[in-house]
């Protein structure tokens, strides 16, 4: 491959990645499933509802589905891609009640079959992310 040649692993992986905020911002979990490996894990730090690590694609559908159910407006910052793998960069924010989220994270998606097999998010604010994802 020459200099500045982006390859097939990159191309699918930048597809992949768009095709996940899509899902999420358009609340399609088929289009979402159809990316994810059925054994797939999501670990998210802290002790919120949405904390902790999740395994089997319906448990990371539901996840998703609680994030994007509380409101939560998700703002690309950079899609960043390593050898095999990538990494989402985002500003999530949501507000109800008296409680305000205002949080960047990294999202990092390990891919094996052109699938993602493991999502691994890393949050700037977990404090914040706990008190926002209470109960229900």
């Amino acid at each position: 491959m020459n200099k500045g040649q982006i390859s097939i692993t990159d191309l699918k992986n930048k597809e992949i990645a768009e095709t996940m905020l899509t899902a999420l911002k358009t609340q399609n979990w088929e289009m979402f499933r159809s990316i994810i490996d059925t054994d797939i894990s999501w670990t998210l730090p802290g002790v919120s509802i949405i904390s902790g690590e999740v395994k089997g694609a319906d448990a990371i559908i539901y996840r998703a589905q609680q994030i994007v159910g509380h409101g939560v407006s998700m703002e690309l910052k950079n899609i960043l891609y390593g050898q095999y793998n990538f990494t989402l960069s985002i500003h999530n924010q949501a507000k109800k009640e008296n409680l305000i989220l205002d949080e960047y994270l990294d999202t990092v998606c390990t891919m094996r079959n052109e699938k993602i097999v493991k999502i691994e998010t890393f949050v700037s604010d977990v404090e914040g992310v706990n008190a926002f994802f209470i109960g229900s």
